[in-house]
């Protein structure tokens, strides 16, 4: 279990991130056309796992406009944005923003891939949802970087992610 704050008050997850060096674990998760995707939908080529508790908030909407312009021109990585919100309004925030080469997942089937991840919020009002964390693999799903952002309402470390990319 894991200790990061909302709003300066201390709240939990169920676990830690992967470790550095680990293979990531497989996920189920759900795409805008309600197609269940996989690590080995996305197998040779690098990975940023951008995990955030709703795209509908603020600090949300800037990581994920963020990694979308560090993806532009890149066909060696994909970014994924990987939330619980509905495949729907995830479609609709992309397509308002202008969202073009990040792919959001949705995990509106379950939990799973938060609780595997370490990243499911266990108390406070945002139980039920992924606090926010980058998990960055190579082309074999091996985790080359990590981060739980420990206050949910501040952006992650881009430099240090974008680096872990290469």
């Amino acid at each position: 279990m894991a200790e990061i704050t909302l709003g300066g008050t201390p709240i939990h997850t169920n676990g830690e991130l992967p470790a550095v060096g680990s293979q990531a674990p497989d996920f189920r998760l759900v795409d805008a056309e309600l197609n269940d995707r996989t690590l080995a939908d996305f197998a040779g080529r690098r990975k940023l796992l951008n995990i955030v508790p709703s795209l509908d908030t603020p600090v949300c909407a800037a990581s994920t406009h963020r990694f979308d312009e560090a993806a532009a021109g890149r066909d060696d990585l994909v970014m994924l944005v990987i939330s619980a919100d509905l495949p729907f309004a995830q479609a609709r925030f992309c397509g308002s923003e202008q969202i073009g080469k990040v792919v959001p997942l949705s995990m509106m089937r379950d939990r799973k891939f938060a609780k595997d991840y370490g990243v499911l919020i266990t108390d406070g009002p945002l139980a039920g949802i992924t606090a926010r964390a980058v998990v960055v693999l190579d082309e074999n799903d091996r985790v080359l970087y990590r981060e739980l952002v420990p206050e949910i309402k501040q952006e992650p470390d881009y430099d240090r992610a974008l680096a872990a990319l290469g």
